[in-house]
Order: C-alpha cells, then sequence, then structure tokens
C-alpha cells in the first residue's frame, strides 16, 4: 500500500478532496462492517465529501461508534444514521466468551471490551437500531435505518424495529 501511495496515491486523493467541505453533504453517518468487500461508495453511489462512513469488525454499534456518531452529530451536523451488516460476516463464527478464553489462553489477560459477536445479522441490527434510537447523547431528531447485506448479491435487506 506505501508503494501505491509513493507512486502518487497521495497526489490523487489531494486532487479528489480540494474544496470538499468537513461536514458530509447528505448529513448522514454510516455504520458498516470493515468486510473488505464491502465498496461502500459503489454500493450507495456515494462521492467523497457526502457521509461520515464508520467501519469496525461487524458494524456493530459499541462505546467507540456511539462516540464517533455522536461528534459527528453534535459538530458536523449529521441527522441520518444508517446501518449495514451483513451475512456470513466473520463475528458470526465465534462467540463473545469463545474469543475472550482464546486471548486468555494466547495471552493470559481477557480483554475488557466486547466483539459484540452475533449469529443473525437481523437481531444485530435490530439490537443496534434500538441502542441509536434510545442514545442520550446523539440528536433527538437522528433517523436511524438498519439493513443487511447479502454479501453474495449486494442486495440490501432493510431491517424495521417492531416499535417503528
Amino acid at each position: 500500500m506505501i508503494k501505491r501511495y509513493q507512486a502518487g496515491g497521495g497526489r490523487l486523493a489531494a486532487a479528489a478532496a480540494e474544496g470538499v467541505a468537513v461536514p458530509p453533504a447528505l448529513k448522514t453517518a454510516l455504520v458498516t462492517c470493515m468486510d473488505s468487500r464491502i465498496d461502500t461508495f459503489t454500493l450507495f453511489g456515494l462521492q467523497l465529501g457526502e457521509v461520515h462512513v464508520l467501519r469496525n469488525a461487524g458494524g456493530v454499534v459499541t462505546d467507540d461508534t456511539i462516540r464517533s456518531l455522536t461528534i459527528s452529530q453534535r459538530q458536523l451536523g449529521t441527522r441520518d444514521v444508517l446501518l449495514v451488516q451483513h451475512g456470513g460476516c466473520g463475528l458470526s463464527t465465534f462467540t463473545d466468551e469463545d474469543f475472550s478464553e482464546s486471548l486468555a489462553a494466547e495471552t493470559g489477560m481477557r480483554p475488557a471490551w466486547r466483539t459484540h459477536a452475533f449469529s443473525d445479522p437481523m437481531t444485530s441490527v435490530r439490537r443496534d437500531m434500538a441502542q441509536l434510537r434510545h442514545d442520550p447523547f446523539l440528536h433527538p431528531d437522528t433517523t436511524v435505518r438498519g439493513f443487511v447485506l447479502d454479501i453474495e448479491t449486494f442486495v440490501l435487506e432493510e431491517v424495521f424495529l417492531p416499535d417503528a
């Protein structure tokens, strides 16, 4: 990757970002998985500067996700949040406890954090949507929508909460 940067990637990135404002134009933050197959810009037809993209293992809502979303909203004006998790996610291949046990066996320590592993992405998205809708730090006018992405066909299925 560094060789690609040195071959001109930095100049290309600077040219692409020229004149782009810091607050995202669509006032939207997207939370999704770090899976390298997911190209969020192509998937949603986005351009640089339109959304904040937050990626982590599983695209789950963690304390750090809340921190980033709060800053995105309170400092940079976003109001909409899209959650996108996917079938066949690596987080569905183990449990929090299994992972913690494995780390303890290897390092002698257990992590203070959870992996937020899940077996069903629909259930995970619903849980995370509910958490965001009730978070006191997010703006009261926040719109939260959740989706599960079929990683083979790239079809999005919207997830709804019973009270929505």
